[in-house]
Order: C-alpha cells, then structure tokens, then sequence
C-alpha cells in the first residue's frame, strides 16, 4: 500500500542544472500518470526557485498522457519577479515531449479585507461512507470497482457523503453535484509548502464523476473515456492536507465531449481553504 512517506518521496525532487528537476511516480500499476502527481511536482519545482513567498493560483494544461515508468523532468522559467507577485512557468517532459504545463503565481504575505461562502452542511467524516460495512450495501460489481479505486488512490483517503449515487442503475440521471471528504494519510511533516503540494495533489480527484453524474454515469461504470485536460487552483488560507477537508463540487455544464466541474475545499471547522476549476473529456465509448 502506498503511504504519505511514499508521497513525500516522490514529491521530493532531484535538482539536475539550473532551474531544472527530475522526478518520479509512485509504484502505484496506474498505467497514465495522475494528473494531480504532474500537478504537485510541477508546483514543488517552480516554489524552488522562489522559497520566500508563498503560492497562491496555478493554471495547468495536461497535453500529452505520462508514463509513470519513465522519469520526468521539470524545465522552470521565471517570467517575472516583481515586488508583491512572481510567476513561474514549469513544462514538464517525457522522452523529449511536453506533457504538461503549469503556471504559477506567488505572492508576499500580507493582510487585506476576508470573506468566503460558508460550508454546506453535511455528514461529518466519521459519519459518511466507504466503512466496510457501508461499501457491502453497494452491488457486487459497483463495490468491486469501488474497492479497487480506493486501494488505487492509496495515500489518498476518501469519504463520500452520499452513498446512493454509486448504487444507482446507469443511466438514471443524477444531481451533478456532489460533497465528500478527503484527505492524505497518515500524516505529513509540517512544511507549509509541502502541505499545499499535497492539496494540489488530491485535488484533481473525484472532479469529472461530478459531471458524469448528469448523464446517470460513475466513473467506475466503464461507459465512458475520462482524462484530465485543464485544472486551475486558486489557495486561500492555510490548511493541512493529512487532515480532513470537505471537498464540494458541482459541475454546471458539459459539451463537446468535455465537462467542467468546480470544487471548494473547506477544513473540518467550516473555513474556505481553496477553490478548483478543471474540464476534461468525457467521451462514451464506443463498443
């Protein structure tokens, strides 16, 4: 089983020249390499070459699916380092092709005027699902596939707040909405910026099975060719991702094959921590 440590690990990466890095992935079997793992190591690589301020929005293009097997090497450009704000450019590579790029955008800390939308109200964590007992109410095969995305996704935990919606027969529309719980487990070290790597990290988890939802679908079901295309994360305040953080999504539209999800993650006392944006195919597949 993959732990934290293993993620710390991989989020740990090798200099190798001038504003250049190498990484790896974690020995998972995926066969693509997870967007959100591009998405953490591309935002390591560019806080290294500016550890004194702190990130706080990054927009991301997943162009070509990796190969965990292979290396990875991080290319940083510093497009601007101004007095409040610095920007960071990081194209990621396999084999001498792009397969990602990121940008990313630090700011000094400084005080200013606050407000966020409150949490909705839910199921705390230890009350919602994916217990050994909830996941046996489940269909043979829905819990199967369940059972395995979970050990799959492994640091990362997951609790959902509305078991039904993996019950359902296909094809039965859905709200596309959905809260959960999510976390990495067991715990981190207390380094602020790793913290907020990992929350990159689980972020793109979960988001395009809030659009499936729409057209009566789960990602789990097989009905449908799902990946990554773009993500956008704006952090707000601090917050520890080996803690729980309510993960709310919903997704306003799907078209051309695509489908947009957004996605507000609030620590267990209620307080906004960061927002999320990300589209990606939704392609049926054809049999």
């Amino acid at each position: 089983m993959i732990t934290a440590a293993d993620l710390v690990a991989v989020l740990d990466l090798e200099p190798d020249g001038a504003d250049r890095f190498v990484g790896h992935s974690l020995k998972n079997n995926w066969r693509r390499l997870f967007g959100g793992q591009a998405l953490a190591q591309s935002l390591v690589a560019a806080q290294r070459t500016i550890p004194d301020r702190i990130a706080h929005s990054l927009h991301a293009y997943f162009l070509l699916a990796g190969d965990p097997k292979e290396p990875i090497r991080f290319d940083v450009e510093r497009l601007r380092d101004g007095r409040s704000f610095a920007t960071r450019r990081v194209v990621a590579k396999q084999r001498g092709e792009a397969i990602f790029v990121l940008s990313a955008s630090f700011q000094v800390d400084e005080p200013g005027p606050e407000h966020f939308l409150p949490a909705p109200k839910t199921l705390a964590p230890e009350d919602s699902f994916f217990s050994d007992a909830k996941l046996a109410e489940l269909p043979e095969a829905t819990r199967a596939r369940v059972e395995g995305m979970l050990g799959r996704i492994a640091p990362i935990q997951t609790r959902a707040t509305d078991l039904g919606r993996f019950g359902r027969a296909p094809g039965k529309p859905a709200d596309p909405r959905q809260n959960l719980w999510i976390r990495i487990a067991p715990t981190l070290p207390d380094d602020p910026a790793l913290h907020r790597a990992a929350i990159v990290y689980l972020s793109d988890m979960t988001l395009l099975d809030t659009a499936l939802a729409a057209h009566g679908h789960t990602i789990f079901d097989g009905a449908h060719q799902v990946a990554s295309l773009d993500h956008a994360l704006w952090f707000h305040r601090p917050a520890r991702a080996d803690e729980w953080l309510l993960y709310v999504q919903d997704s306003p539209n799907t078209s051309g094959a695509r489908g947009l999800t957004r996605g507000l993650l609030y620590r267990e006392d209620g307080v906004l921590v960061a927002s999320v944006a990300q589209e990606g195919l939704i392609r049926p597949v054809r049999l």
